[in-house]
């Protein structure tokens, strides 16, 4: 196939690369799309060097399929004319994501929704969404979730290269910990800003995750309220979340308690997990895997499965996931890959 990356210079960007690489994607053409200032910027594929060439309006003639993961407007303004051009489009950016005639997929859930793409687009979720949900999806076709409540533990990469900058920048200027709790104001000293978020995340904790928007909830809330009920086909789940960033550099996890229509007992939610495709589940559900162990693999971890005793049938469980991939872009080239196998 003739393949195009639209922002082929990010963090997710790169891992695109590496995971259409690692999978044997059936690339035959790749063109690789970048800003101005990263126009001839070369990266290695397949033991090659690709040239990143800038958007254009012919830039996509002749693709058969292209992959975007750039700021929402750029998506907005360009997947439509990748796909005006022919191409099958794979979005990661929140462009789409919401539009009833864009599926919004994780491929293990919901791959039947790409049967229908009138715009040509298919969505990715956030990042915050694609992980915890590929484990909560077996046990809501099991018995049919009715509300979840969670709290994220979302690592710095989610912000791009910025946040790994910015947390790299706290932890190795100063002199340690002392120099990490007078930026916090801990000593002497107010509390100094970065760039990408409004305190220091290097031996912090910000429970404000995304930008805020109505009723005190973020962006990032939000999406996974949305998203989940698109993607489970579940117009009237309760979802309420607090997303936190931590100093972490790659690898989300959140922390889930599940009400379903009828009760669950944790050896039936071990048995689900331990079969569900994109799930990896620790120590028979009593482990307590960390987004560390979880970075640079495929499989979403669980483990802290437990019956909720405030509420007999209702779940608990934690999950970790590499954000940078099945957050992002394993699902993306899953994505592609099953539409590979759909005659043009």
């Amino acid at each position: 196939m003739r393949v195009g990356v639209v922002g082929a210079t990010g963090v997710v960007g790169r891992e695109m690369l590496r995971v259409l690489e690692e999978r044997a994607f059936p690339v035959d053409e790749l063109r690789l799309y970048a800003s101005l200032r990263s126009e001839g910027r070369k990266l290695e594929f397949a033991g090659h060097e690709v040239a990143c060439e800038t958007l254009r309006a012919d830039g996509f003639d002749g693709l058969d399929l292209v992959i975007v993961d750039v700021d929402d407007p750029i998506a907005a303004e360009w997947a439509p004319v990748a796909a005006a051009a022919g191409a099958k489009v794979v979005d990661n950016s929140a462009a789409f994501r919401m539009d009833p005639d864009v599926p919004l997929v994780i491929t293990e859930i919901n791959p039947g929704d790409l049967e229908r793409m009138p715009k040509g687009i298919a969505s990715c979720p956030n990042c915050t969404t694609a992980v915890p949900l590929t484990a909560i999806a077996p046990l809501h076709r099991a018995a049919e979730l009715e509300r979840m409540v969670v709290s994220t533990y979302q690592s710095v990469s989610g912000a791009g290269q910025s946040g790994l900058r910015e947390l790299d920048e706290q932890w190795t200027k100063g002199d340690g910990r002392a120099d990490v709790l007078r930026r916090a104001g801990a000593i002497d000293g107010g509390i100094t800003a970065g760039e990408v978020w409004d305190r220091p995340i290097a031996g912090n904790v910000i429970p404000l995750a995304g930008s805020l928007r109505e009723q005190g909830f973020t962006s990032e809330e939000w999406k996974m309220l949305h998203e989940s009920r698109k993607i489970l086909h579940a117009d009237d789940l309760l979802v309420t979340v607090t997303c936190v960033r931590v100093p972490v550099y790659v690898g989300h996890a959140v922390s889930a308690n599940l009400r379903f229509a009828r009760p669950m007992t944790k050896a039936e939610a071990v048995e689900l997990l331990a079969g569900a495709p994109g799930v990896e589940l620790v120590d028979g559900g009593d482990g307590h895997p960390t987004p560390l162990e979880s970075a640079g693999i495929d499989p979403v971890l669980v483990g802290r499965v437990r019956e909720d005793p405030s509420e007999p049938g209702s779940l608990n469980l934690w999950v970790a996931g590499d954000n940078l991939r099945k957050g992002a872009a394993l699902n993306a080239v899953q994505i592609a890959e099953l539409l590979a196998e759909e005659p043009k």
